[in-house]
Parts: structure tokens; sequence; C-alpha cells
């Protein structure tokens, strides 16, 4: 019995929908490696993008998934939303292989990415400005574009740039 290769070939229509996803998206599955057990742990982040297109949330050192990106800053995450109708799994997600870089209050690049995240989810002002509080951009390093039944891509960060 023959096995073929479910993953189809990286085209433009592939490489525009992930950064549609990327884009749009208002929030994240964030992955981590848990310091304590060493499983796997997952939340949810508020993301946006920096100007090239590459992830960006705003984390507080008081959350869990804050202490695992310091202990180990690869991660993955999950954009993409199930439409309002029919089964979820057809809706279109992309997942990403990450490293996890982050910038701090008073550091190089801290106002262009705190002005970038503010632009983009001016909610954050709120909290923004709180010492415990720091911007972590995801260093892409691939990524896997579930784009509904039957597409299935693999993706290198060019795939994605901006």
């Amino acid at each position: 019995m023959t096995v073929t290769d479910p993953i189809r070939e990286t085209d433009d229509e592939a490489r525009a929908l992930a950064r549609t996803l990327l884009r749009d998206a208002t929030f994240a599955a964030l992955g981590v490696i848990d310091p304590e057990t060493g499983g796997p742990m997952v939340t949810r982040i508020a993301i946006a993008t920096t100007s090239s297109g590459a992830p960006l949330t705003l984390i507080s050192d008081l959350s869990a998934h804050a202490q695992a990106l310091k202990r180990n800053d690869a991660c993955s995450l999950l954009v993409g939303e199930p439409g309002p109708r029919g089964d979820p799994l057809t809706h279109p997600r992309l997942t990403l292989m990450c490293r996890a870089h982050a910038t701090r209050q008073g550091e190089p690049g801290h106002t262009e990415l705190a002005a970038r995240y503010l632009a983009l989810r001016p909610k954050a002002k709120l909290y923004s400005g709180f010492q415990d509080f720091f911007h972590v951009t995801f260093e892409v390093t691939a990524a896997h574009l579930n784009g509904g039944f039957a597409r299935a891509y693999r993706l290198t960060p060019a795939d994605l740039a901006a």
C-alpha cells in the first residue's frame, strides 16, 4: 500500500491565507513548556503583529506562561477562528513554531513595539505601562497551515514575511 504525503506544495494562495490569518488575529493559543512539570501548557493571549508581520504580544511577569518563556523560549502559536457555521475543523488555522524574545520598558525597541501594539490593540493601554508587563516578539521558525479539508501546507518564515 502506497501512502501519499497529505501536505501540498506551498503556493501563493497558501502564503496569502497564512499571512491573512496572522494579520487578522486578535488572539492566539500560546503553547509553552511548563517549567514545573516539563509538560505542555496552553493559554490564550492577545496578539498583534509588528510592521514586518511578526507576531507580537504583551504579557505580565505574573503569568505562568511568562515564567515558562523565561525558562524556555521555544513555543508555538495557533491562530484562526472557526466560522459561525459548520464543522470547526473545516475552517483555516495556522500553527507557528517560534522563539520568544522579550522587550521590556527602557530597552532598545520598546517604544516602537509599544506604539505598534497599542495602535492595533488600544484596550491594552489600561495596563501596558505597568512595570510587570513586557512585549514579546515571536520569531517564527516554521509553520503549518491547515487551510480546510485536504489543504495542509508547511511554510517557512519567508513564506510569512509581510
